[in-house]
């Protein structure tokens, strides 16, 4: 996907006595007119509500706190590792879980057994002063060359040579897919997230649905999806399957299904601006209960006063800030359903995120697309 289609913007507490209090000697207590029996009530109102809603703010904190997965990505990989920023500058690898066990297996299609994937996979480099976002969408069935890494059961597995990107995270989980993007790029990812098939479903379903628009009919057996051309609201279903085709657009192949997650998460960024989370409670921590469920993160990010704060931290971006692009790459000859990294290409992507520079356009001229831009749109 060219980077020509997306501009670049580049609870307080009281104390005091309890004790009775003595009323003074041959003196006789005034009758309390209503005025004071209002503002008695109503002080004794405010008091309990405070009371309560901080007990209640204190559990469902607790709650949601004990909702989160988190991975000591730093334990796990120590000090070998690239140089972080100090300029505010962030990187952080989003996973979207192709988990194929329990409820999941039922979700998205495809006709694999069990396991855990990296279907969808971003780098998205959060510029300094948080106004823009670079997104680099990693394919797949990129054949890499995957560092050394702690397995998923424990042991070392030896590092491999052109291997499909996906296979470093059912080979260590979070911590190898991140020293396997750490090694491609020369970027320290400053945190993880990660959201699974019925966690992203969930998601989508508490937020109402999410608005897009079809130039042309999408019809995908495989994914669950048929769409006409023209505007719709997805459900999770519907939004699941959408970001989960690939046959019913383009070459058929990943990179065609890269453009159409692009385009979704344009929409999804600007439907959570939109709803106005912070002003309806409910929704809220509806939402909030289902995210927490629904994500693991890196050890940073483990407490929902850290996701909260960096959610803040992002609020000053939406979809016309944001340039997303599909690292560049090439089609295998040898295997046409497989790309290989354009190097000299990345490189220059690398780079431009390494000095929190904007992403050249000439980075993308010409690469693999999977030809399927401009199918969605928000």
């Amino acid at each position: 996907m060219s980077a020509e289609n997306t501009p670049d913007p580049g609870i307080a507490r009281e104390t005091g006595s309890t004790s009775p209090r003595r009323r003074a000697k041959g003196r006789r207590r005034k009758p309390r007119t209503g005025r004071r029996k209002a503002l008695t009530v109503m002080a004794w109102t405010a008091a309990g509500i405070v009371v309560l809603g901080g007990t209640g703010v204190g559990y469902l904190y607790l709650k949601l706190n004990g909702n989160l997965k988190t991975v000591d990505i730093n334990q796990v990989l120590g000090t070998d590792r690239p140089a972080g920023t100090d300029n505010g500058s962030e990187n952080i690898l989003v996973l979207g879980s192709d988990t194929r066990s329990g409820g999941n297996r039922k979700l998205g299609g495809g006709t694999d057994g069990g396991g855990a994937r990296s279907d969808t996979a971003m780098i998205v480099h959060v510029y300094e002063g948080h106004r823009r976002a670079g997104v680099v969408s990693i394919p797949r069935d990129t054949l890499v060359d995957r560092p050394e890494c702690t397995g998923a059961e424990g042991g070392t597995r030896p590092a491999a040579h052109s291997v499909m990107f996906n296979e470093s995270y059912s080979t260590g989980g979070a911590a190898c897919a991140v020293k396997t993007v750490e090694s491609m790029t020369g970027l320290r990812m400053d945190h993880y997230l990660e959201v699974d098939f019925r966690g992203f479903q969930r998601l989508v379903d508490e937020l109402g649905g999410v608005p897009v628009t079809t130039t042309r009919n999408i019809d995908d057996p495989k994914s669950h999806l048929a769409l006409k051309a023209g505007t719709h609201t997805l459900d999770g279903r519907q939004a699941l399957g959408l970001v989960r085709t690939r046959h019913g657009v383009g070459d058929g192949s990943d990179l065609g299904r890269i453009q159409l997650q692009q385009a979704f998460v344009k929409a999804l960024v600007d439907q959570v601006k939109q709803i106005g989370l912070f002003t309806d409670p409910k929704k809220l921590y509806d939402l909030g209960g289902t995210a927490t469920k629904s994500v693991t993160t890196d050890s940073d990010l483990g407490s929902v006063n850290a996701l909260i704060s960096f959610a803040d931290s992002l609020k000053g971006i939406d979809s016309s800030s944001m340039t997303m692009i599909t690292m560049p790459v090439r089609y295998d000859p040898a295997n046409l359903n497989r790309v290989m990294v354009e190097k000299a290409k990345a490189g220059q992507v690398w780079a431009a995120l390494k000095n929190d520079r904007p992403i050249p356009r000439t980075a993308t001229k010409g690469t693999a697309t999977g030809e399927a831009k401009g199918v969605v749109t928000p």
